[in-house]
């Protein structure tokens, strides 16, 4: 299974990518227990790797509670599937010293990209408190990575502005301008359920603020009424209300709730890939059903 194919920095696919195919990736969290592991790694993945995605992301738990566990996951998926993967890396609960063994130790394993985030506290609940000898905001995180080198930074957008962010959208996306001037080279979004946020968010900074790095739109399709409304809780999406009205039908039938949710996200990317955005950033939940059937009806499942 294993391969020689050679890991590339994301930067670099977005350039080769410019004028063809959009930049097509995937986000994995990593599993709790050893089945899910297997499942993720032996069926999930495969089954994805047939849509010929430039890259995939696995997430940091809550907390940084996941770390070596992120490292792991990334470097099987590089060993074994020959994808480029990235490894997302949070401030939360570590020191400097301590962001730096992790990093030495993703450069170790080959692994070329990094997704720079503040995180969530852990539980994924309450106030963020700033470790003594840590970082305080992503950006310090952002440098800290340009700073020690060999990486391709990726951070994240909000379209809707941070949850956290108490002074507005405005202020938030000027920050993550911020970052990007810190040596972000590309950008995912938080995700959304209305393009116009999305679309504002961009114009905002490519016009207003001049960035010039791929700004790609995390789009996660739906797969019940009940977990979205749980997800978007937490992270402050809103929901448009027919999209309200609608799944308040389906609440207790997941499979219609599904089927809805590759419908609406084909309708979402097909707007955003007229609109021009460089690639789009699946949050598949570590499942291959929803992103398989939006991707193709897209075209873009070969």
């Amino acid at each position: 299974m294993g391969t020689t194919r050679a890991m590339q920095y994301i930067r670099d696919i977005h350039a080769g990518a410019a004028g063809k195919r959009p930049v097509i990736s995937f986000e994995f969290f990593p599993p709790k227990t050893d089945e899910g592991d297997r499942s993720l790694l032996e069926k999930t993945i495969p089954a994805l790797m047939r849509l010929r995605p430039d890259y995939c992301s696995v997430t940091y738990g809550a907390g940084g509670s996941t770390r070596d566990k992120t490292l792991g996951i990334v470097d099987r998926i590089q060993r074994e599937h020959g994808l480029t993967a990235m490894a997302h890396l949070t401030c939360v609960n570590s020191t400097q010293e301590q962001l730096r063994e992790v990093v030495e130790q993703a450069r170790t394993l080959g692994i070329k990209n990094i997704l720079a985030l503040r995180g969530d506290p852990p539980g994924g609940t309450g106030e963020f408190r700033t470790t003594p000898g840590g970082f305080e905001f992503s950006y310090q995180l952002v440098r800290f990575l340009r700073e020690l080198g060999g990486f391709s930074i990726g951070t994240a957008g909000f379209p809707e502005g941070h949850i956290a962010c108490k002074e507005g959208k405005v202020v938030d996306w000027e920050r993550l301008k911020a970052k990007i001037d810190e040596g972000a080279d590309f950008v995912l979004t938080q995700l959304f359920f209305d393009n116009a946020d999305f679309l504002e968010f961009r114009d905002y900074l490519t016009k207003k603020l001049g960035a010039k790095v791929p700004i790609c739109p995390g789009i996660l399709p739906i797969l019940s009424a009940a977990q979205i409304k749980r997800f978007t809780t937490m992270c402050g999406a809103k929901m448009p209300a027919p999209l309200v009205e609608k799944l308040g039908t389906m609440a207790e039938d997941d499979e219609a709730a599904s089927e809805y949710g590759i419908e609406y996200a084909t309708r979402q990317c097909e707007h955003l890939l007229r609109e021009g955005v460089p690639g789009i950033h699946f949050y598949t939940l570590n499942k291959a059903r929803s992103t398989t059937e939006v991707l193709k009806n897209l075209g873009l499942a070969s």
